[in-house]
């Protein structure tokens, strides 16, 4: 079961819940509503964060813009963002520039070097390369995203986040594809989403496929940000993962979760729904850059995609998954083998096979109507069972009883169950075995059956028998 945000507001109709609950659901559902407003300056565990800021040196940045020119406004505000990254632990810096090394004239698509790279407490370092820049060339945004690449560095005994802050004044300018090389980079798990800042011109509709872009119409644009990005990148972003009964209460738990990229599908996240000591579901501390798609492993699964999270908030995440259980069982008596006969579940006039369940185990499902195939012999089919919230349907099935056919000779032959005077094929015979132990449904049954050896099809014999449950019948066909 897929659902959009949109689709599940369908679902909860149909659920028949009231206008007033359905309202708040759908503002949990469309903008993962914001439950705190509370901010922490450090991330939740000691990884370590490796930002690569990609600067453009090009020539336009001599262009007049605000209170100064370009470069000047942009040298100022990023080494402010840098000082403020001081106070932050487990915190690496590099420095790539673009457009600083030929004359625009010379149209130089590979004019783009790493002048810092990653280190720890290298801040001055990067301001002072800031402050040398002299802006010549052209923009290479593709060339600098791909070699960028091997910016980074392998990391051996840590995990970290690799964050690339792009910054320009301009879209690309060699006939490269920044998207491409950007989804790239992210599906082989370099780097994530990168943050685009566009100087003095709105370049959203040729960046917004990089990563995260956001415009500078102004310095002060360019200084929110940048804080913006901080806070993207170190504030830690909590959610709730809301499982819905059927009377809107978040009562559902002990499911798998699955947080997965929307974009790259990478898998980020696979948690088990936990509820904490006050019965509510657990607080999650997750990265708030990427969208997510989270599938809830219920039978059968939902899925719920493009989850954007507030940064720095507590995000939560309702889902209806309002579930029942099923167990079947035999009526009377037993058998360690029987228990081993697959269960076929599929939801009601559905051809997919949404589970396999076996005798006296219990499993849940999403509440709705669902068709049994037990694989026993015959089959038996149980079509439109009903599946109620937090209770269990039993279904129960005849106990089987024993057939051991003794052949007495090797040969060929199939096994029929009776019904209303007709023969239905259940079974072939092994033609290498003189006798066999079957289990079977109670009914009456035909075993047609020829000789190996007999030289005509005349030579054929029948033999008809019948099955109780619990009770062995030996069935010695004719010589």
């Amino acid at each position: 079961m897929t659902l959009t945000s949109f689709k599940l507001i369908d679902y909860l109709k149909k659920m028949r819940i009231t206008p007033l609950r359905l309202l708040l659901l759908s503002a949990l559902l469309l903008h993962t509503i914001s439950g705190h407003t509370q901010q922490v300056n450090s991330t939740p565990d000691n990884s370590i964060t490796r930002i690569l800021f990609i600067f453009d040196a090009s020539n336009s940045m001599w262009g007049e813009w605000q209170s100064d020119k370009k470069i000047h406004i942009a040298n100022k505000l990023l080494s402010k963002m840098i000082d403020s990254l001081e106070s932050y632990p487990n915190v690496q810096l590099a420095l790539r520039v673009y457009g600083h090394q030929y004359e625009s004239k010379l149209n130089n698509c590979n004019d783009t070097k790493l002048e810092v790279p990653f280190a720890y407490h290298n801040h001055a370092r990067i301001k002072q390369k800031l402050k040398t820049l002299y802006p010549k060339g052209t923009t290479p945004i593709a060339q600098s995203l791909k070699a960028c690449e091997k910016d980074f560095p392998p990391m051996t005994t840590a995990q970290c986040r690799n964050v690339i802050v792009l910054i320009t004044d301009g879209i690309e300018e060699c006939a490269g594809d920044p998207c491409s090389i950007s989804k790239d980079l992210q599906r082989k798990g370099i780097v994530l989403k990168p943050f685009i800042i566009g100087i003095g011109g709105s370049f959203e509709e040729s960046l917004d496929c990089v990563g995260h872009y956001l415009d500078a119409n102004n310095e002060e644009d360019f200084d929110n940000s940048l804080h913006i990005i901080i806070d993207q990148i170190f504030h830690p972003t909590s959610c709730q993962v809301s499982l819905l009964d059927k009377s809107d209460n978040p009562t559902e738990t002990n499911v798998n979760m699955t947080f997965e990229d929307s974009y790259t599908h990478k898998i980020h996240y696979n948690y088990v729904h936990t509820m904490n000591p006050k019965g509510l579901p657990d607080t999650l501390y997750i990265n708030p850059m990427p969208e997510y798609k989270i599938t809830v492993h219920t039978n059968p699964p939902i899925q719920l995609d493009s989850v954007k999270l507030i940064p720095g908030r507590h995000n939560i995440i309702a889902i209806p998954a309002p579930q029942g259980s099923l167990s079947v069982k035999v009526i009377t008596g037993s058998t360690d083998r029987y228990r081993q006969i697959p269960i076929i579940v599929r939801q009601h006039d559905s051809a997919d096979i949404i589970n396999i369940q076996y005798m006296d185990i219990v499993d849940k499902y999403l509440i709705g109507r669902y068709d049994l195939e037990i694989l026993c012999l015959p089959r038996l089919y149980i079509k439109n069972i009903e599946i109620n919230q937090s209770t269990t349907t039993q279904i129960k099935v005849p106990a089987p009883g024993t057939a051991i056919i003794q052949k007495n000779k090797l040969g060929n032959g199939s096994l029929y169950v009776m019904r209303d005077k007709k023969m239905e094929w259940i079974y072939n015979l092994r033609d290498e075995d003189i006798q066999e132990s079957i289990l079977l449904q109670p009914g009456t049954y035909m075993i047609v059956f020829r000789g190996k050896e007999a030289k005509y099809t005349k030579q054929t014999v029948s033999k008809t028998f019948t099955i109780r449950s619990n009770m062995t019948s030996t069935v010695t066909l004719p010589k």
